[in-house]
């Protein structure tokens, strides 16, 4: 005999009218992804050094970090760094520097990086060089447009895959909820200025992946209640699957939320980035999975997948 777990969200016999509520979850997802929209225009993303190229000088120095003299002794040095900034502890200095034009670009990003390296050490002796990281601007540009065509080709699979599995309407829906769901962490990225780098598009990419299980998820009991319950209408068919499926959808949600979460506090200036974009993906994931994909069945399928009367009816 299987023992009930410890641990339970929502009450097995508690019913949820989710449906009552979905213009308002649809007309909410609107407005926020065209604000998304508007936000990649201007101010736009800020774009990491995979894709707009140039010069990045991670290092820690012996005590708490001075910027305005690690700042001058570049100028000094005749280097004119994009940005000094603190990452992670207050010894821990990224240095940006925009990427060399001209002529023998391998050699002046050399001797960029090494006079960096020479004029920090000398403004705080003991300093340590962790990381000096160079893209030229053309494999900046080709490794942007192949992000981007990740992130097409993923979406182009998504849709083919839901479309073999399920019928035309729950393909269209689900992928209507990820173009939402990818143009609302487009617009957190444009707000937090995290930078958007090929660490980023890994994010969206997992995001993609892990909202699409969990459309999945619900999907297969919406059509496994279709085939149980063929009178009853399709707006309660939904809600009654939602409900069935929540305790699921929650429970794997903050499953993989705490799983990111230490990342998130604790991984550094390499992952800390992703990981508080994946926990934006996985809250934005889990909503639209019960608010968004479901009114969205509801909108384009109803005449088609149910056309019985009101009276629920179980085989």
């Amino acid at each position: 005999m299987l023992s009930r777990p410890l641990l339970r969200f929502v009450r097995d016999d508690r019913r949820i009218n989710f449906m009552r509520g979905r213009h308002m979850g649809l007309i909410v997802s609107a407005v926020l992804s065209i604000a998304s929209v508007i936000l990649f225009f201007q101010p736009g993303l800020k774009l990491g050094l995979d894709f707009r190229g140039g010069i990045i000088v991670e290092a820690q120095t012996p005590g708490a970090a001075d910027f305005g003299k690690l700042r001058s002794a570049l100028e000094k040095a005749g280097i004119h760094p994009d940005a000094v900034q603190a990452f992670g502890s207050p010894r821990d200095v990224r240095i940006s520097i925009n990427a060399p034009e001209g002529a023998d670009r391998e050699a002046q990003t050399q001797k960029l990086v090494d006079g960096v390296k020479t004029a920090i050490s000398a403004a705080e002796p003991g300093t340590q060089v962790l990381r000096a990281d160079a893209v030229g601007a053309s494999v900046s540009s080709e490794l942007f447009r192949d992000g981007l065509l990740a992130l097409g080709f993923s979406l182009a699979m998504i849709l083919a895959y839901i479309w073999i599995r399920f019928e035309r309407e729950f393909a269209i829906s689900a992928v209507v909820t990820l173009i939402l769901d990818l143009t609302k962490t487009v617009g957190f990225l444009a707000i937090t200025r995290f930078e958007f780098d090929l660490v980023m598009v890994a994010a969206l990419l997992t995001i993609l992946g892990y909202s699409t299980n969990d459309k999945v998820v619900v999907y297969d009991r919406i059509r496994e209640n279709l085939r149980k319950y063929r009178t009853m209408p399709l707006r309660e068919l939904l809600d009654l699957s939602i409900n069935e499926t929540l305790n699921r959808t929650l429970g794997t949600s903050m499953t993989v939320f705490l799983a990111a979460l230490p990342l998130a506090l604790f991984g550094g200036s390499t992952l800390t980035g992703f990981a508080t974009v994946m926990l934006f993906g996985i809250v934005v994931g889990t909503s639209s999975s019960i608010f968004i994909a479901a009114p969205l069945l509801l909108l384009m399928g109803e005449k088609r997948l149910r056309k019985g009367s009101s009276t629920p009816e179980a085989e």
